[in-house]
This record gives C-alpha cells, sequence and structure tokens, in this order.
C-alpha cells in the first residue's frame, strides 16, 4: 500500500510539473548582441506579468542602457534614458525572495520605496548580495552574459552613459521576432 501511496504520490508531482511548463523567456537584442533571460514568475508573479506586458507592447525597443556601473549591473527600461521614466502602468508592490544577486540575475530597479518597481531592470554583471531581499528578482540570464559584458560603461560612480547601447527590441522567447 506505501509503494503505490509513494508512486501516486510522484505521479501527482508529476503531472503538476509538467502542467507548470517550462518557464517563459524573453530575448533581447542589443546593439552588442543577443541575450536570453529565463523569468522566474515563481519569485515575482506580478513583475514578470509587467516585464511580459510590456514585451507584448514593445515598450523596450530602443531604449538606451542608461545606467551602467563597471562590476556592477546594467540598467535599461527607461525610455527617457534619465533613470526618471517608466510605463504609464502603476507601480508595483515588492515581491522580494530569499533568492540571491549573483552573476546574470535580473532585477527590478526602484527609488528608496520598495514598492516604486515600474519597468527598469538591471543585469548583474557579478555578485551582489547587499541587494538580496530588498530588490526584486526577476529573472537570469540564460545566454549572452558575453553580451552584458560588452555594454558601454559610465562614468565613474553614477554610471550614467553617454551614447549608450540600446536595447534594440525584446519578444517573448516563444513569440514572433
Amino acid at each position: 500500500m506505501r509503494i503505490l501511496l509513494a508512486f501516486l504520490v510522484a505521479l501527482g508531482f508529476a503531472t503538476v510539473a509538467q502542467a507548470a511548463g517550462p518557464a517563459p523567456s524573453i530575448v533581447m537584442e542589443t546593439t552588442k548582441g543577443t541575450v536570453t533571460i529565463r523569468l522566474r514568475p515563481d519569485l515575482a508573479p506580478n513583475h514578470v506579468a509587467r516585464i511580459e506586458q510590456l514585451v507584448r507592447e514593445k515598450f523596450y525597443d530602443g531604449v538606451p542602457f542608461h545606467r551602467v556601473i563597471a562590476g556592477f549591473m546594467a540598467q535599461t527600461g527607461d525610455p527617457t534614458g534619465t533613470g526618471e521614466g517608466g510605463s504609464k502602468y502603476p507601480d508595483l508592490k515588492a515581491e522580494f525572495s530569499k533568492e540571491s544577486f549573483k552573476r546574470g540575475t535580473v532585477g527590478m530597479a526602484r527609488t528608496s520605496d520598495p514598492d516604486t518597481a515600474n519597468s527598469q531592470f538591471f543585469i548583474c554583471f557579478g555578485p551582489a548580495s547587499w541587494l538580496d531581499g530588498q530588490y526584486t528578482i526577476i529573472g537570469e540570464v540564460t545566454s549572452g552574459m558575453d553580451v552584458v559584458d560588452k555594454l558601454k560603461k559610465g562614468a565613474a560612480g553614477s554610471g550614467t552613459v553617454q551614447n549608450p547601447d540600446k536595447v534594440k527590441s525584446i519578444r517573448l522567447a516563444d513569440g514572433p521576432a
């Protein structure tokens, strides 16, 4: 009886895993090359839904990497290129997790208020444990970190980039090019 019960439980978990399917991904074409990001709706469902919505609306197409700090991160998602802009949608409530920021982690940018993430996101060049539990993680780069490494770096301190590299386009991995 225990073996049958264990089999049925295992079968149930396998069915749930198959039903969930693979995690969604986005493919970002930049002026330096292609970057693929696996999104993490398991960590931040509302933030990931926002990113997917903005990708479908082509919000990110042509947007600069306005803030790039060597050894830390590259930030995009502000159509004004100033770091002050966002989408027409309301800011999101923080969805912090126990995951750690490491090379390739994608997080949502915000102001000093944790509930102000909107459209801007950043990709970490290396570990950034001081962000753990304080910024929402939305994904991780699965290919193209070499491309992220090539993005033009900004001024020391602020990271503000003159004549920055840009996101040419972003699409859902299973969507049209």
